[in-house]
């Protein structure tokens, strides 16, 4: 017998679905978002870049980012493991000397969506990842305090593919399921004196159409930037 991560009844193996050796007693939690703040059809990484969320507090902010280890290693090879490293401070200095310049440094994300729109999760929802830094959403400082981050693999210089647009929007989905009065930003709003990402290659348009989400929770609107 083994026991459903989701929903926590048991259940015989045989009859279990399996993803990364947990089980589940149906496809629908499979792919939800659980009680804790995990998908379980996401990769779990965790990552040690964390702490809890101020009391009382649940996420209404959802912050997108692109990153690529190297920046624009992702052109040539899959980058998508030097960012797991770098999340979960396992990153190689030696293997890049950009790694160099960011070693030490510790940040995450609750999630990275990879070229290929593999979802990766590092920080159960519920609790606070360190992606946004120094940061202001519409006159309230410390957004790691209140948001969820998002990491889309690329750069600013390259458009981002259609299989991430369409993890991204199942994503959301299962966010505004559980927190429904998120509201939507990129890094560069939030912290523009520091930030581009996810830059003018996100299609602000394409994410709000697919997502269906109001413009009133757009509040930085849909033009590329």
């Amino acid at each position: 017998m083994v026991q459903c991560q989701h929903c926590k009844v048991h259940l015989p193996k045989s009859e279990a679905k399996t993803f990364e050796e947990r089980f589940y007693c149906s496809q629908d939690h499979l792919n939800e978002l659980d009680q804790e703040g995990w998908i379980g059809s996401a990769k779990w990484r965790l990552s040690p870049n964390q702490d809890v969320r101020p009391e009382n507090i649940s996420p209404d902010l959802v912050v997108i980012h692109h990153i690529s280890l190297p920046p624009g290693g992702f052109r040539s090879k899959n980058s998508s493991q030097y960012i797991i490293d770098f999340f979960q401070n396992k990153l190689d200095a030696k293997e890049h000397p950009y790694f160099e310049e960011i070693t030490g440094q510790k940040v995450s994300s609750h999630f990275l969506i990879t070229r290929s729109g593999e979802l990766v999760q590092f920080v159960s929802t519920q609790n606070k990842a360190w992606h946004a830094g120094v940061s202001s959403f519409m006159g309230r400082e410390k957004c790691n305090d209140f948001s969820i981050g998002i990491e889309l693999e690329g750069d600013g210089d390259t458009q981002f593919e259609d299989a991430q647009y369409q993890a991204l929007k199942k994503l959301i989905q299962l966010l505004a399921a559980r927190y429904p009065n998120l509201q939507f930003a990129g890094h560069s709003d939030i912290a523009p004196e520091r930030k581009t990402d996810p830059g003018t290659h996100f299609d602000w348009k394409k994410f709000q159409k697919e997502t269906g989400i109001s413009l009133k929770n757009l509040p930085y609107g849909l033009t590329p930037r």
